[in-house]
């Protein structure tokens, strides 16, 4: 009788922690990541004549740029403009935001495997339970159009700053200055 075992990621800890732990930890590294991506609110909206302009080379390189740079960002006023499209249905807006925080500490953010009864939770399984309760929500809340109206409005507000606003100077990382020419990369010792 063969033995199937399904292989944890390197991630995981060995030992089972408990669904406070987990959320505990997931909401750690949620704050982690937003400090470590977000970029200043100042910087994203510019400072200064120069800051939004015709670009020079092409809008397609300048909007991959600030997509790159602001993507954080981006998500955010993404969010904030489904949740203001909701904001006529409190309820609506409560759920929604309910799973949204769902996504966010037991999929997105989690590091460790989730442990319920003494079952381990597979990846997949969080996967289509997240899913299928999120169309579950759309649909009984009946927000399906509101939604993609507050989604759509903040997919256009960020892609006209992807466009608009110049690139110049916004460096993502090292890799990205080295691919660029910008600078050299190190000599290895």
């Amino acid at each position: 009788m063969q033995n199937h075992h399904q292989s944890t990621s390197a991630t995981y800890t060995t030992i089972p922690i408990s669904p406070s732990d987990v959320i505990s930890r997931s909401l750690h590294n949620l704050s982690a990541t937003l400090s470590r991506h977000l970029r200043p609110w100042p910087q994203l909206l510019g400072s200064g004549s120069q800051s939004f302009s015709r670009p020079s080379n092409s809008f397609l390189s300048r909007a991959s740029a600030n997509s790159r740079y602001f993507r954080a960002n981006y998500a955010v006023v993404i969010a904030a403009t489904s949740a203001l499209s909701l904001i006529g249905s409190p309820l609506s807006l409560l759920l929604c935001s309910a799973v949204f925080a769902l996504w966010l500490l037991l999929y997105f953010f989690r590091e460790d495997p989730l442990v319920l009864w003494g079952h381990c939770v597979t990846d997949r399984f969080v996967l289509l339970s997240l899913a299928f309760l999120s169309l579950l929500v759309v649909w009984v809340c009946g927000v399906f159009q509101t939604l993609a109206l507050g989604l759509g409005i903040g997919v256009l507000i960020c892609g006209a700053h992807a466009l608009l606003r110049n690139s110049d100077g916004l460096f993502i990382d090292e890799d990205d200055a080295v691919s660029t020419g910008l600078v050299r990369p190190a000599a290895s010792t």
